[in-house]
């Protein structure tokens, strides 16, 4: 049996048991299972690992992303710059044991946002300055996409929402929101930008993928903007966490 699973506390809920369940099943991957692992501290990793040989790799969510780096032996570029962690492939060698770690939340971002791009979207506002922007910002670096930070609150690094002005709208043509506004079961709050400034010359990409579409995004496509969800990008890091653990 390969085993599988997700590191985190608290588990309630978990999209990627789902997805690997439903993957396995539907396209007849025999002797693979996946489960979820609540660990009420990091320390709790390498018994995990070392009591169960058949677990080969591992997804990584609130609060181990950034608390498991000191105990991998190996960091891809990806995950080394953006400085988060959310996938560990597991490398057995009799009873020796490397862990490399990876950031698939990149190339998820990267992969569903590149089929949109158009000659128009040169720079981009990022809404929001948390953990969920550091994908996005590690991702335009790399399109070479300039980008401003948004944020309520003043910092040396972003501009705050009031700032956000008619001229500014019209040249950041990229707006992507990072923050969890919108999100079920707050699914009437939004970032406060000024929406009738967008246009059909706008893509506006949020992170959040539940509802579907967020006020967020619903006020933009009303001003003919171009809109995605953060689904794809969901369903990408999985699979792209799947192709890890089978190199």
């Amino acid at each position: 049996m390969r085993k599988f699973g997700l590191i985190g506390f608290p588990l309630s809920h978990s999209f990627s048991k789902k997805f690997f369940t439903a993957k396995f099943e539907n396209e007849a991957i025999a002797g693979s299972e996946y489960e979820l692992y609540p660990l009420e501290n990091i320390g709790m990793l390498a018994d995990l690992i070392n009591n169960d040989r058949q677990l080969e790799g591992l997804n990584v969510t609130i609060p181990y992303k950034l608390a498991v780096l000191p105990v991998l032996n190996e960091i891809d570029e990806a995950a080394r710059a953006i400085g988060a962690v959310n996938c560990i492939k597991i490398d057995r060698v009799g009873d020796l044991v490397s862990l490399k770690g990876f950031n698939t939340d990149a190339y998820g971002f990267e992969e569903s946002l590149k089929p949109l791009l158009e000659a128009d979207h040169k720079k981009a506002l990022i809404l929001g300055n948390g953990g969920a922007a550091k994908a996005v910002k590690y991702v335009l670096n790399k399109l070479r996409i300039p980008y401003i930070v948004v944020t309520r609150k003043p910092s040396d690094v972003s501009i705050l929402y009031t700032d956000i002005t008619s001229a500014l709208i019209a040249e950041y043509t990229i707006i992507i929101n990072t923050t969890p506004l919108g999100m079920s079961p707050d699914v009437v709050s939004f970032p406060e930008i000024p929406y009738y400034e967008l246009s059909s010359a706008h893509l506006v990409y949020d992170l959040v993928y539940n509802p579907e579409e967020t006020t967020f995004l619903n006020k933009a496509r009303i001003k003919g903007s171009k809109v995605k969800n953060g689904l794809e990008m969901l369903y990408l890091q999985a699979e792209r966490s799947w192709y890890l653990w089978n190199q």
